[in-house]
């Protein structure tokens, strides 16, 4: 499956199922974009081989841009359990377009994931999405921030 969407000229993102091949670059990503929450090594070789998991990346000319994963729980709830775009890219619609692709992929009616209190643009952009806050989870983060618990219901 390969989706196209144009993000800035004159490039063009591409949107694809991501595997081991990439974990250099998923590293890279997680360190950027999460600093001390980045998964550690073997979280990632994880997400990237484990059966059941939904895992895209957006690339422009070979360099990953941004990455989702999301699996159905028990209870057939949805799970966004990452979601992460290159600073210098991000509002230009490839954090949104890996979560509409991600959420095509969880076919549950109730999709949820979580978010820093404090990332009012990734909020921003969830709620845009139909997200609605639905718990907060007291310090969630290594810092001690606590997470919001986001959800989405859909009539699937």
């Amino acid at each position: 499956m390969i989706l196209t969407f144009a993000v800035c000229e004159p490039g063009t993102m591409i949107i694809t199922k991501a595997n081991l091949s990439d974990l250099k670059d998923l590293q890279k990503l997680e360190k950027i974009c999460f600093e001390k929450d980045a998964w550690p090594l073997l979280d990632l070789i994880g997400v990237l081989t484990l059966p059941g998991i939904t895992r895209l990346k957006a690339a422009e000319s070979g360099i990953m841009l941004g990455f989702v994963a999301g699996n159905l729980e028990e209870h057939r709830i949805g799970w966004i359990s990452t979601i992460g775009v290159l600073p210098e890219y991000r509002q230009k619609g490839v954090g949104n377009s890996l979560l509409e692709a991600c959420e095509t992929h969880l076919t549950s009616p109730e999709i949820r994931l979580t978010v820093r209190k404090s990332n009012l643009a990734a909020i921003h952009m969830y709620q845009k999405r139909g997200y609605l806050t639905w718990e907060t989870w007291p310090k969630y983060y290594h810092d001690g921030e606590d997470a919001l618990v986001m959800r989405k219901l859909r009539a699937v």
